[in-house]
């Protein structure tokens, strides 16, 4: 049993303490890195330069992050290797909390690490060498100076024998670095942080894909944004912000799959957890008994939240992944889970949309084809034959249909919700070969006869909107009889 008045040094086995320190869990490179933007962002850095090269010597990597921010006194510096002597502990205002992050990614990935840190006119440098420490030779952190200050202020942290990288390539682990911090920072990289790798500036990535636009296609916000407010360790109260968005698959649907993966419609999929404006989790969190399935790669979640709720997302020491507590769970994933099967629920029926319209482009030829010998319908648009879209979606229950001429296309849009649209369409899916296509195709035409005779009367100063509804409503009661 320790005596009273133990030293605490006694405690720790230095040559153990830094083995098991090295296996402290970073996912990845990408996560130990980014607790050193994490520092540099903290120090209010604009600019984060992440240099890798390969050294000949022995062919690891060596790899550098130097920052522009406000730089570290010397006693700053002499306490940064330190586990747990960070002046920030426990504070619940930016990033870091435990003055763990910079020491435990460092040995995480590398044998030794060399922090140097400069303001006005002198530059001091730390180390910590993992091969010195497991040979029983003492950790000096007592800055050095190493010369004369390269430029006002700033930081550069650096990785001497990375043994832990599993690429072989460096140009693998480039891209992999470029895509998860373009991920990890696109909030400050958007709002005009610059972090560079290898001179290359790492371009911000939004898994809600709202600004990404393709062929003419883009995410939208599948409603307004939840708000959940929860007590704070404190007694205090603090909000979860929660945004989802709905990829739009009528537009990115016919994509190839190398084009799905590179916009990010497929594998980035799911929950991202931003806490202080940084991604430090993302997977299927927070969705209650809802299981993900490949429909749920077409529509996003992000849950944001400030450090001062720490304790109910369960943040860990290296600030990834998230262990919610009871009473987050409890606020947060009845609601979630049910919007989760919403919005699951619409990216089927769109799928069933497209399917539907692409079964009904042979109709569409045909009518547009026939339309040169009917009555020119005038419009802003000019004269000539009209064009023809049929499609589906869910509508006001009491109209069957409704109709729209833009351009010269009449589009004629089938109320999935009416019980005329399973009434007619649901006995061709028991019919196969050319009978099934000769009966679908004359039921096609039919709708798409109707509505073109409506929109002529329509143009012709004969409305028909009261017919329409009507007619809609009298075979809508009638078909319920059946």
């Amino acid at each position: 049993m320790a005596q009273s008045g133990q030293k605490v040094d006694d405690l720790v086995v230095s040559s153990n303490f830094i083995r098991a320190v090295r296996e402290s869990g970073y996912l990845s490179l990408s996560t130990a890195l980014a607790e050193l933007v994490d520092n540099a962002l903290q120090a209010e850095a604009t600019e984060v330069a992440i240099t890798i090269k390969r050294e000949e010597a022995n062919g690891l990597p060596t790899i550098t992050v130097t920052d522009n921010g406000i730089g570290m006194t010397r006693s700053e510096l002499e306490a940064c290797l330190r586990f747990g002597g960070s002046s920030r502990f426990d504070t619940r205002h930016s990033f870091g909390r435990f003055g763990m992050g910079l020491p435990a990614a460092s040995l995480s990935q590398a044998r030794r690490v060399e922090v140097t840190s400069w303001r006005s006119r002198s530059e001091y440098q730390v180390a910590l060498d993992v091969d010195a420490i497991t040979q029983g030779r003492s950790a000096s952190l007592t800055a050095r100076r190493v010369g004369a200050s390269r430029g006002a202020s700033g930081t550069r942290v650096r990785w001497l024998q990375c043994d832990r990288i599993e690429y072989r390539r460096l140009a693998w682990l480039d891209r992999a670095i470029h895509r998860d911090l373009g991920r990890m920072y696109r909030r400050f990289l958007r709002d005009g942080v610059t972090v560079t790798i290898n001179g290359a500036k790492v371009v911000p990535f939004d898994p809600m894909l709202l600004d990404a636009t393709v062929e003419d296609g883009r995410a939208t916000l599948a409603f307004e944004p939840l708000a959940y407010e929860l007590e704070t360790a404190s007694g205090d109260a603090a909000t979860v912000t929660v945004r989802f968005s709905m990829l739009p698959v009528h537009a990115w649907h016919h994509l190839d799959n190398v084009t799905k993966r590179r916009v990010g419609i497929v594998g980035q999929g799911g929950v991202s957890i931003l806490r202080a404006r940084r991604e430090i989790a993302s997977g299927w969190h927070l969705m209650g008994g809802k299981r993900k399935e490949n429909y749920d790669d077409w529509w996003r979640c992000e849950i944001e939240f400030d450090p001062i709720l720490d304790e109910h997302f369960g943040i860990t020491i290296n600030k990834q992944g998230i262990r919610p507590s009871q009473t987050l769970k409890d606020a947060l994933e009845p609601e979630l889970e049910s919007v989760a099967r919403l919005l699951n629920a619409r990216v089927r029926q769109a799928f069933e949309e497209v399917k539907f319209q692409a079964a009904a482009e042979a109709s569409c030829q045909i009518a547009s084809s026939a339309d040169r010998d009917l009555p020119v319908i005038g419009s802003r648009g000019g004269g000539g034959a009209l064009r023809y879209r049929l499609q589906s979606e869910p509508l006001p229950i009491d109209a069957m249909f409704r109709q729209a001429l833009r351009s010269r296309t009449l589009a004629l849009t089938l109320n999935v919700d009416h019980p005329a649209f399973a009434a007619l369409y649901e006995p061709l899916h028991g019919l196969e070969g050319e009978a099934g296509t000769r009966l679908r195709t004359a039921l096609e035409l039919f709708l798409l006869s109707f509505a073109r005779s409506a929109a002529q009367m329509e143009r012709a100063g004969q409305p028909c909107d009261e017919l329409l509804q009507t007619w809609s409503a009298t075979y809508g009661r009638m078909l319920q009889k059946v």
